[in-house]
């Protein structure tokens, strides 16, 4: 019999991160970095700092700038990455986010919204934050003998439209659509030992939703305290939250789970608001 620790550990496994200065991918990537994981970030802004952090504190770690937008420099940092490790055990499809200009707002309406900032929020989600990524990588795990896994982020507001964030809603269900696609694929037409899964977090604070749910003051905003007053857990989430469901995402123990988003969410999609 596999030892629990044995079944969950992820020591030596190479994990690669898009959008891995954002808070959320740059703290999952520090704990499983912790536990012995070989961490690739990757995203369009500095990452030498963050690296340099991660290896003060004894992990290994590498970060490459790569636009999840443009095909040619994710299938470039790909052959670094293979290059120096040898393989990809899991592709963490972690860059995304909403713009300003694609939320609604009591001075915009939806009649109002550019279509430039629609497109940007779907490509960004959709094409960069899951499509393209996973085309290159996943080419990569398919021809590996133990496989691999991909997670997606998805968003509870792919479980339930959220208010005026209209493209980022469409966008996340897309996600999360193409990640049951992606999984049925590739286990049938390649290997069912590559592994396509999602995240679906609550509400977490980022540098994209803060000037939602908190004012300038610092105190919370309608929309903050609304959320709050939907979420049975009563606090946003934090990063540290993920953790024990990637775990478990990345290990045998989930083996025979491909195709799911998972919420992590405080209880907020199970509430009905009475």
């Amino acid at each position: 019999m596999v030892s629990v620790e044995e079944m969950f550990s992820v020591r030596g496994k190479v994990l690669l991160f898009t959008g891995g200065a954002g808070i959320l991918a740059s703290s999952l990537a520090r704990e499983l970095g912790k536990m012995g994981a070989r961490v690739v970030l990757t995203d369009i802004v500095p990452l030498e700092s963050l690296v340099e952090e991660f290896r003060k504190e004894g992990m290994e770690a590498v970060g490459y700038r790569m636009d999840v937008l443009n095909r040619a420099e994710v299938e470039s940092v790909a052959q670094k990455v293979v290059n120096s490790f040898g393989r990809v055990d899991a592709l963490f499809n972690a860059a995304g986010g909403n713009v300003r200009e694609a939320t609604t707002s009591p001075e915009v309406t939806f009649f109002d919204l550019p279509l430039e900032a629609l497109e940007k929020v779907v490509r960004l989600n959709l094409f960069g934050g899951a499509i393209i990524p996973s085309q290159v990588f996943a080419r990569i795990m398919v021809n590996q003998e133990e496989g691999g896994n991909i997670i997606n982020f998805s968003s509870m507001a792919a479980l339930r439209p959220l208010t005026r964030v209209v493209g980022y809603s469409a966008a996340k269900a897309a996600v999360s659509n193409f990640t049951q696609w992606l999984a049925v694929y590739i286990a049938r037409e390649f290997t069912p030992k590559v592994r396509v899964n999602a995240l679906a977090p609550g509400f977490f604070v980022t540098k994209q939703n803060y000037y939602l749910l908190y004012n300038e003051d610092g105190t919370l905003t309608p929309r903050g305290q609304a959320i709050l007053a939907h979420t049975p857990c009563g606090r946003f989430g934090e990063p540290r939250d993920l953790l024990s469901t990637v775990l478990w995402l990345l290990s045998p123990a989930s083996s025979f789970v491909t195709g799911v988003v998972v919420p992590v969410d405080g209880g907020f999609s199970a509430f009905a608001g009475v």
